[in-house]
């Protein structure tokens, strides 16, 4: 094999294991992590702070044993990282939609406004007056604290004066 059809070799081999349909079995279900992304951002693929787009259904990721870890990368949560915890898991970061639109319209929430943090979970809702500690638009994570020596705690704008802190 001459070096030029080695690295050609090298090159496609991953690209067609790429193509192999993910639903196999002993693999993650990319529809999982969907779901699971929505679920940790709290918004549907394809809103501004969602998923930009859905995980790539060409993917081969181990399945995991244990729960899917989620986190946001960086500050400006603009992706989020899945991770599978199990030894030798993998690791994958998903682009999250920006705020487009928002930047115009100016903040929904200035720091140090007057809140309404709502705990929503399935079934449920209780809120409490609180404080914002950052400014932020519609859909963006802020800082709030429900007294003046609360721990801040992060939470989602939902509309001017609304923030929400989704439970699972």
């Amino acid at each position: 094999m001459t070096r030029r059809t080695h690295f050609a070799a090298a090159l496609f081999l991953p690209l067609a294991l790429l193509a192999r349909p993910a639903s196999a079995a002993g693999f993650a279900d990319p529809a999982e992590i969907d779901r699971a992304v929505a679920q940790f951002t709290g918004l549907p693929i394809g809103v501004p702070g969602g998923a930009m787009l859905p995980v790539d259904r060409r993917l081969r990721l181990a399945r995991c044993a244990t729960p899917l870890a989620l986190s946001w990368r960086g500050g400006a949560h603009d992706s989020v990282l899945v991770q599978c915890p199990d030894a030798g898991g993998w690791r994958l970061f998903v682009a999250v939609a920006g705020q487009q639109g928002q930047a115009d319209a100016g903040p929904a929430v200035a720091r140090g406004d007057a809140v309404t943090i709502a705990a929503t979970g399935e079934g449920f809702s209780v809120s409490q007056p609180g404080e914002a500690l950052d400014a932020g638009p519609v859909g963006a994570w802020i800082r709030v604290r429900t007294g003046p020596k609360a721990e801040p705690m992060r939470a989602r704008i939902v509309r001017p004066g609304l923030v929400e802190l989704p439970v699972d």
